[in-house]
């Protein structure tokens, strides 16, 4: 039997999220779908987590398994043929035998998009959330200091959460402004849910000046939802890139962006 490691690239926002449910169209499901085309039977693929509705993914990692003796192409350029335009597998290659997308994921980079400035930008508004007024980038940074390093994130997730533990690690959260356009990336070992969001919606709240830089060390501390800030909107995030064992990365004991993420901050 067969393991094949998927990599997905797709714009969740005509999508209830990535997991299969019932309430509207997931992006698990036309994958599955389109693979089921191409072996002619049904297939179940498993990722390394889950993306909530209206938001993004440019390296979304999944896999399943096949006794089919098919070329790799046949699991991307195949595939490919019968998915939507807003969904593409854009990696496929073998994965050994205990491979899991998710459970022997080691660390995700999120990145959340910011627009600033009064006017609005129609080819961004998918992509990005606009905010009108100014921000302090300085205090910004100044507080996503605190968010590096294991805590426990209880106050940073949705209500409907319903992860076994609510502690996590953050590896590094850098800002960067690039003209308009303010990046958060994050890296962390894992991500509940909603968390990005609020952690974002937090340092906008820090930004705009409602809250000072010290104020996510009692937030952590507390764990109360009610007092952190507000949750960011779905469409400025994106999961960039997911880490496995023997990939080259350097987060760990950093509280700066790893190099291969820093890269990526001037593409």
């Amino acid at each position: 039997m067969r393991k094949i490691r998927l990599t997905i690239e797709y714009d969740g926002t005509d999508y209830v999220g990535w997991q299969r449910q019932p309430n509207g169209p997931t992006v698990q499901e036309k994958v599955e779908a389109a693979l089921g085309a191409v072996v002619g039977r049904k297939v179940d693929v498993i990722s390394s987590g889950r993306t909530d509705a209206g938001v993004h993914a440019r390296g979304m990692v999944a896999h399943f398994e096949t006794d089919l003796d098919l070329p790799l192409t046949a699991f991307r350029e195949g595939v490919n043929t019968h998915l939507p335009d807003d969904i593409a597998v854009v990696a496929a290659e073998e994965a050994p035998a205990g491979f899991h997308a998710r459970y022997d994921a080691l660390a995700k980079r999120y990145r959340y998009t910011i627009l600033l400035g009064a006017i609005r930008s129609p080819i961004r508004k998918r992509y990005s959330w606009h905010v009108r007024r100014s921000l302090d980038v300085g205090a910004m940074r100044q507080a996503a200091a605190g968010f590096v390093g294991r805590h426990d994130f209880a106050a940073f997730r949705s209500a409907g959460c319903d992860a076994g533990t609510t502690v996590r690690e953050i590896f590094s959260l850098g800002i960067s402004r690039h003209g308009r356009l303010l990046h958060f990336d994050i890296v962390g070992d894992g991500f509940l849910r909603n968390m990005v969001r609020v952690i974002v919606g937090t340092l906008v709240e820090v930004g705009s000046g409602k809250r000072p830089p010290e104020a996510v060390t009692e937030l952590l501390a507390g764990g109360c939802r009610d007092l952190s800030g507000v949750t960011a909107p779905p469409q400025g995030l994106c999961l960039m890139q997911v880490w496995y064992e023997g990939e080259p990365a350097d987060w760990q004991g950093d509280a700066k962006a790893c190099k291969s993420c820093q890269k990526s901050l001037d593409n």
